[in-house]
């Protein structure tokens, strides 16, 4: 899936017009409603769920818009059931994307491959359609990204939510 997909992430990371170098700059506590009885994550302002298809392929980015500020990456070839995940590697460059969406959570192991984006290179993994935390994610709108300096939450403002539900559609 690899060639289909990366062309369609380099058109996406031009449409979010490249700038600075990722980060995740919110921290969770930032990140929760005060006073939320559910204690359901709010979104962060100037991030969302980007999604971009062709014919063929679709890929559902969380970022800044008019940045390079992409944290996770989901791409899919249409009805294949099947999903490659990216994100930016850390320095300590471990292979793994660790995600979490309302108690479900599930690591995937990939590798490290280098990138003209971020500074350490980019995790690349594969995964399935089916694994709880994506069904959770496709109910709730969220997911958890740890990585080597700690947990971040992808949140989907509401007016994006229906992006989320629409690329697992067509993932398939």
């Amino acid at each position: 899936m690899r060639p289909t997909a990366w062309p369609l992430i380099v058109a996406v990371g031009g449409a979010l017009s490249l700038g600075a170098c990722a980060s995740m700059e919110a921290t969770p506590d930032q990140l929760m409603l005060p006073g939320n009885p559910d204690g359901a994550p709010r979104p962060i302002a100037d991030h969302d769920w980007f999604l971009d298809s062709d014919p063929d392929a679709a890929s559902l980015i969380y970022g800044r818009v008019e940045s390079d500020d992409v944290w996770l990456t989901l791409s899919c070839l249409r009805g294949s059931g099947r999903l490659e995940l990216m994100r930016p590697a850390d320095a300590d460059r471990q292979p793994v994307i660790y995600l979490e969406s309302g108690g479900e959570t599930e690591r995937f192991t990939g590798r490290v491959e280098a990138s003209e984006l971020f500074e350490h290179g980019e995790v690349i993994a594969e995964a399935s359609t089916t694994p709880p935390v994506f069904q959770r994610f496709r109910r709730l709108s969220w997911l958890g990204l740890h990585d080597a300096e700690g947990r971040a939450l992808m949140v989907a403002h509401p007016s994006s939510t229906d992006r989320i539900e629409r690329f697992f559609a067509f993932c398939g």
